[in-house]
């Protein structure tokens, strides 16, 4: 049987709620909303560059994450000592590239986990701890900040995915 993304569970983010509960929820509300747009599809379609002239792909976007919330997170936020896991000096941007032999099902896997440790990783620190980025030492970020960029970048990247999905089969949806 070939291997299909599940349909993740997608909870609505709080009304009403704490500053770092409402924050976690929309965070979460697009995580979620990022596996929906993959959601069925087989390897060879999350594989697939549908909007030329770009070469994105629905699985690059899913490892660009993985990346992006191990860098926000982990390394910068909670100062964690960890290689990036499809970056490198040499191969900046392995994540979007090399696609072409990965394994999606190992790959949202990894993801799904980058998740679960990220999360962890700051689950301690309060929305004011603040940090330089190891790649932008003279920049100093708070963990609130942090919070919000993920939302933005996940709702960024969740349009290119709109866009993606419903080149390959039709789909549309919130």
């Amino acid at each position: 049987m070939t291997w299909s993304a599940p349909d993740p569970v997608r909870t609505r983010p709080p009304l009403i709620a704490d500053e770092r509960t409402m924050l976690r929820g929309w965070l979460d509300f697009h995580r979620a909303t990022l596996l929906s747009k993959c959601a069925g599809l087989d390897a060879r379609q999350l594989r697939r560059r549908s909007v030329e002239p770009s070469t994105l792909s629905l699985h690059a976007l899913v490892r660009h994450m993985t990346e992006v919330e191990r860098g926000w997170f982990r390394l910068a936020a909670a100062g964690e000592d960890a290689p990036y896991v499809y970056c490198s000096e040499d191969n900046p941007d392995g994540d979007f590239d090399d696609t072409e032999q990965a394994d999606p099902a190992t790959d949202f896997e990894t993801f799904r986990r980058e998740i679960e440790l990220a999360d962890a990783a700051v689950a301690d620190l309060p929305l004011e701890h603040t940090f330089p980025h190891p790649l932008r030492p003279e920049m100093v970020y708070n963990l609130r900040w942090v919070y919000l960029h993920m939302i933005e970048e996940y709702a960024r990247h969740n349009g290119h995915a709109d866009l993606l999905r419903e080149r390959i089969d039709g789909a549309t949806g919130s």
